[in-house]
């Protein structure tokens, strides 16, 4: 069998270069043709050639990796995304499960460990790193709370709506016009009016979900 076409949207370039060291040893089973520092060139590139699987940072200079998962999706509908980042809190996760990433490591996992994810990715699978697991299973243990909608004020309304959108902290206080301080905290005044943990039980909260 082939290896897996491969790409790396990474801006940690020691990093995904240590990787893409490993993943083209002789033999390997993934071929990864290119290193993509930001999401905006591999918006522009991968469309053209797309690989079938492509790991993506969330931490990305301009549009982060949640967005750029997105995007990807839209324009190469069959393309498989993996999540291969440091950041392990609910947001990031369930945020990148919607934007339609297929799975989410940490970037502790072992080089093998990641090949294994991506072999198991283009078979079917869904591959997260235990702490994920543990995470996503934890989030649905979670007894239910009664929602409380109408103590929202307008303004906590408006970064609700902006959170729902899938808005960035920065992004919430430039459209506002508010410090990102006063962003934090309304989102804790917000969390602590919906008993919400994150902002995806936050949103499905505030839409009745």
């Amino acid at each position: 069998m082939p290896p897996i076409t491969t790409a790396l949207i990474e801006d940690d370039a020691p990093f995904a270069h240590a990787l893409l060291k490993f993943f083209n040893l002789p033999g390997s089973r993934v071929d990864c043709q290119e290193i993509y520092p930001d999401a905006e060139e591999a918006l522009l590139q991968i469309p053209l050639n797309p690989p079938q699987v492509v790991l993506v940072d969330i931490n990305l200079p301009r549009l982060n990796g949640i967005g750029c998962i997105a995007r990807l999706r839209e324009k190469c509908p069959g393309l498989l995304c993996l999540v291969l980042t440091s950041y392990d809190n609910h947001d990031s996760i369930f945020d990148a499960l919607k934007a339609g990433a297929s799975g989410y490591l940490l970037k502790r996992t072992p080089p093998a460990e990641i090949v294994e994810a991506i072999v198991q990715v283009c078979h079917g699978g869904s591959p997260m790193s235990p702490h994920i697991a543990r995470q996503v299973v934890s989030f649905f243990h979670r007894s239910p709370v009664p929602q409380n909608h109408s103590t929202l004020t307008e303004r906590e309304r408006q970064v609700i709506e902006l959170l729902a959108r899938g808005a960035m902290y920065k992004e919430i206080a430039d459209e506002l016009v508010i410090t990102l301080e006063t962003v934090r905290s309304h989102i804790k005044k917000i969390y602590d009016k919906l008993h919400a943990h994150s902002r995806t039980e936050a949103v499905r909260k505030y839409r009745g979900e």
